[in-house]
């Protein structure tokens, strides 16, 4: 097909570079600077999509983010499909394949057309919820095919093959909207030194002007838009996005924005030539100001058949022709209660087609643009609208008839003029959108006949968005803003910037219309349709008040009008006109919905970024990583963290199993000496005047006698006064304590510790600071750490001076360091910390000196044999989210008679955390030393038990102990700790029962005497 409606000569586009494309499977060409829509029409394609509720035929309305119909699913392959695309913001490329979302078997011959013809009657606004009530049972199916015939686009069933990512930045000046206003106001505050980015969702900036018909120092106003971006690009404290739409305004100028890198050149970024870059990113910018020039979204009237292919904004027809070079028809009429809209007419007649007629509600327009329109010889009907548009699949004339704004009623005899193209405008509604997102109300403002947006600390409205219409104004209300913002953010020195000449135009007043009368009653008329993505209609929503749906809020959930990927932007107004007019209240009294982010969709990819696949869940190391690669440690993930399991040795030509080199490396730290790398575990530096009351809150033990120099060991609970984790914390000082926590927990804990300080105790004077990378852990532990660690450091390691849970100052090899006596081995134990980027040297210090007392590096495997040994606990191994302190037999830890009541206490007293039949802590030992029990194995006390067996416990840990000679176990049962000596059940999958007896957990150094010595 040729390009039929594209005319020889203009627009923005690029003649010289032809691209091919499909659509609904038939091939078309367009030019490079295309969109998907002006290519489409350029092609003379019509039906562009079905309607969502009544699969009515539907076309092209507008140019930009507010098009409600031509909605498409994108991609070539089933791994490159992307569901709702705007065909008006979709670049053309080549190969591009796209495809309506509605349409069975075809867009053009749709049977579900049938259904909205014969029973569009029958399904007003929330009849699903009427007509399928009963049976009640049957909803799942109604459900089914309800959804089948309704909806938009599909997501793909294939893994996307591209990557997306997310950039942070922080700016003075952020700037939503590259318009002239938006221009304005990056030269002014971007002069004045301030930190500037700008950002548009166009595929160039320049906004209205790129088909404006207006000169700026005597030029084109295009050109006034190429020096000043030139000039903006060319600036180091100025960051250009075009292609980039601000989804989201959030609380203290905390701004999304999304940004399509590849989607206008291919399918794919690696097809266009950009293997390995995103093919979107989504911006988060933190800014000092915000100027937001959205600019306007013009409103379309409302009146019968107005969802035509062939009707359209009359805006859009101007940026057709000017900007791309399409004349969407031949012959059009124009129907408008603005001057603004007379510049389709002029343009349509300028590019050589008919204007049949200006319709204008409005009884004596007088303004330049209406001058030129009948200097040009366009007739020009006055106090008249078009209220009903002609054809089957498209356009075909417009019924026109004289109106009465007041009575809201025709009053002369209906005109029929014939015409394939209809153009409306309305009026025009400011984009608030964003500045609704926090909350703020827009605010009517009955001059305009628009909502304005509300006062929103720190955002600066600028342009079309406050309410600045003509171009001179609009410049210049943006160069203020611009001024304003930077010297709100420190460039007091801001001066005003020289703008272009601008040639006044005079325009008359704007009239209030809405929704256009009709000779019949909404009901019965042919349906007038508000928005026109959902199929709601004007009829629908007198209904809505009819039945008693006052606020518009419920109007909007009863009917569906703002729903979707539309969020109101074209129907908003109008719905809400028509509800005050049926409530018989003005358009403030009925007021506007609430906006939400996003403004217009943005891809799941974007979101996500990079939290997906390894960015989801990123590889963390530790500053001794290469080490224990370059001897041979074998990994296991920890919460991110890749921490050495065990360090297989290579003996006579054999490398050790698991099971040897584990065996080996516990009896070194039980006879001789080990060193783990623990610098994974959490660590949380946490001061304040009120830190010491704000510890004793979390932890179930008590705080305030702690002195600086000591350890103490804590667990904490959630308020169900379940355990979630356990660690020691020291006293740095009297208002400095430094938690640590379970690897997997330190950000848990963190957020936790955040929680309760922020909602709940804000009056304790508390900080905190995860300072886990900053600290480098090494354990020194076993009979002869002791000696080891004085040949490197001077300070005294006496037991008498320096006891079991004390921590001191010091140095080792030469490096600043914290030193704590504590122990998860029962053996004497040192875990030196020292700054992160110190620790190989120490490490390999520790080894040189270690060679005589055969050192021995050992893994997280080894570690949790020597603390199952000693009956140490690991919390989320231990303990599944249903244990008490109680349960595990720490009494000890818990201070009843604290002052102040600590997370978890009042749960601890309720009468099921004191039964006594809960299950306890306790060890096993299994009857056959030869075996070790499975973890998670379940425990009965009767094997003869018929199935299903009455469960009494489960083994939470198990290991064979070298150092014991057999198998043993952790376990929880039922009333464990009265059952000391009983024999228990554990039956296998395979058949097996495995008996073992309940015995302390404690299998070494009952006493402590070891990590005392």
């Amino acid at each position: 097909m040729t390009q039929t409606h594209r005319i020889d000569a203009g627009g923005r586009i690029d003649r010289g570079q032809t691209l091919e494309f499909t659509f609904n499977g038939q091939r078309y060409q367009g030019f490079k600077g295309d969109t998907l829509a002006s290519a489409l029409l350029a092609n003379g394609v019509d039906i562009v999509n079905r309607s969502f509720k009544y699969s009515r035929a539907r076309g092209i309305v507008a140019a930009g983010a507010e098009e409600p119909n031509a909605v498409v699913q994108l991609g070539a392959r089933e791994e490159t499909q992307v569901p709702n695309v705007r065909a008006t913001q979709q670049a053309l490329y080549k190969g591009l394949v796209a495809r309506s979302t509605n349409g069975w078997p075809n867009v053009q011959r749709d049977v579900m057309s049938w259904v909205g013809k014969l029973g569009g009657g029958f399904m007003p606004p929330g009849f699903y919820y009427k007509t399928f009530m009963a049976p009640a049972s049957m909803w799942m199916t109604y459900e089914k095919y309800i959804r089948k015939g309704a909806g938009l686009g599909r997501a793909p069933h294939d893994s996307d093959p591209d990557i997306y990512d997310h950039m942070h930045h922080h700016c003075d000046v952020m700037i939503i909207g590259a318009g002239p206003a938006g221009l304005a106001a990056a030269l002014s505050a971007a002069r004045a030194g301030a930190r500037v980015i700008l950002c548009d969702e166009q595929e160039e900036m320049g906004g209205s002007l790129l088909d404006s018909r207006e000169t700026l120092d005597g030029v084109l106003a295009a050109r006034w838009v190429e020096a000043s971006v030139k000039e903006l690009a060319s600036l180091e404290n100025v960051t250009l996005l075009p292609r980039t739409t601000a989804n989201g305004y959030h609380d203290h100028n905390f701004v999304t924005l999304h940004e399509r890198r590849t989607e206008h050149l291919a399918d794919t970024a690696s097809e266009a030539g950009f293997a390995g870059q995103a093919r979107a990113r989504l911006h988060r910018v933190r800014a000092g100001q915000v100027i937001l020039a959205s600019g306007t979204h013009e409103r379309p009237l409302v009146y019968a058949n107005n969802d035509l292919p062939g009707n359209m904004l009359a805006g859009a027809v101007s940026t057709y022709i000017r900007r791309y070079a399409v004349v969407p028809g031949k012959k059009l009429v124009l129907s408008t209660s603005n001057d603004h809209a007379y510049r389709a007419a002029l343009d349509w007649k300028e590019a050589g087609r008919q204007v049949v007629a200006i319709v204008d509600a409005r009884a004596n327009p007088d303004g330049d643009l209406v001058r030129q329109a009948r200097d040009a010889g366009i007739r020009v009907i006055t106090g008249s609208a078009v209220v009903e548009a002609r054809g089957g699949q498209r356009v075909t004339g417009a019924r026109v008839c004289a109106i009465d704004l007041e009575r809201f009623v025709v009053t002369g005899k209906v005109e029929e003029l014939e015409c394939d193209t209809i153009a409306s405008s309305g009026g025009y509604s400011p984009v608030v959108h964003l500045s609704s997102h926090t909350g703020t109300r827009p605010q009517w403002n009955e001059e305009l006949l628009c909502f304005l947006p509300g006062e929103v600390k720190g955002m600066i409205s600028a342009g079309g968005v406050a309410g600045h219409f003509g171009l001179d104004e609009t410049l210049a209300d943006g160069e203020r803003a611009g001024r304003q913002a930077a010297r709100a953010t420190g460039f007091e020195n801001a001066q005003a910037i020289t703008l272009p000449a601008i040639r006044a135009r005079r325009d008359g007043k704007a009239c209030a219309l809405y929704q256009v009368p009709h000779e019949k009653t909404a009901l019965r008329a042919p349906k007038q349709f508000v928005d026109l993505q959902n199929d709601v209609t004007a009829a629908g929503i007198e209904l809505a008040t009819r039945e008693g749906f006052e606020s518009i809020e419920h109007v909007k959930r009863y009917t569906a009008l703002g729903f979707g990927t539309d969020q109101g932007k074209l129907g908003n107004i109008n719905g809400m006109a028509i509800a005050a007019r049926c409530l018989d209240r003005s358009i403030p009294e009925v007021g506007t919905t609430v906006f939400r982010p996003n403004y217009t969709p943005v891809t799941f990819g974007a979101i996500v970024g990079r939290h997906c696949g390894e960015l989801f869940d990123p590889k963390r190391y530790t500053a001794l990583h290469q080490w224990h690669v370059e001897n041979g440690a074998e990994f296991e993930d920890v919460g991110q963290w890749k921490r050495p399991w065990y360090f297989p040795r290579t003996v006579g030509g054999k490398k050790e199993t698991m099971h040897e080199a584990v065996a080996r490396e516990c009896l070194a730290v039980r006879e001789k000496v080990g060193i783990l790398d623990a610098s994974t575990l959490g660590k949380i530096d946490i001061q304040g005047p009120d830190a010491r009351e704000f510890l004793g809150r979390v932890y179930t033990n008590k705080w305030a006698q702690l002195a600086p120099g000591r350890v103490r060991y804590g667990l904490m609970c959630k308020d169900d006064g379940m355990l979630m984790d356990d660690g020691t914390t020291s006293c740095l000082a009297d208002n400095h304590f430094l938690m640590t926590t379970t690897t997997g927990g330190a950000a848990g804990v963190l957020e936790w510790l955040e929680l309760w300080h922020q909602t709940e105790w804000p009056e304790l004077q508390v900080y905190f600071n995860s300072v886990t990378d900053h600290w480098a852990t090494m354990t020194v532990t076993g009979p002869d750490a002791r000696k080891l660690l004085s040949e490197l450091t001077d300070l005294d390691l006496d037991k008498e001076s320096f006891k079991f849970m004390d921590w001191r100052d010091a140095t080792v090899a030469e490096v600043p360091a914290r030193i704590f006596r504590i122990s998860f081995t029962g053996e004497l134990a040192f875990e030196i910390n020292v700054q992160a980027n110190y620790a190989l040297h120490v490490w390999k210090k520790l080894f040189e000196h270690g060679e005589k007392y055969d050192l021995t590096p050992y893994g997280t495997e080894t570690m949790h044999v020597l603390r199952a040994e000693k009956g140490l606990i690991i919390v989320g191994q231990d303990t599944d989210g249903s244990v008490t302190p109680e349960d595990l037999g720490m009494q000890w830890a818990i201070g009843y008679d604290k002052p102040f009541p600590w997370i978890g206490k009042r749960a601890l007293s309720r009468p099921d955390t004191l039964r006594g039949d809960r299950k306890q802590f306790v060890g096993l030992k299994p009857k056959d030393s030869s075996v070790v029990l499975e973890e998670g194995a379940q425990i009965v006390f009767d094997k003869e038990q018929a199935i299903p067996m009455a469960m009494k416990g489960h083994v939470t840990s198990s290991y064979y102990s070298p150092s014991l000679g057999h198998g043993f176990a952790l376990a929880v049962v039922v009333g464990g700790r009265e059952r000391m000596g009983q024999t228990v059940y554990l039956p296998m999958a395979d058949g097996t029962v495995h008996e073992a007896e309940i015995v302390s957990p404690v299998f070494i150094d009952p006493k402590g005497e070891r990590q005392h010595v």
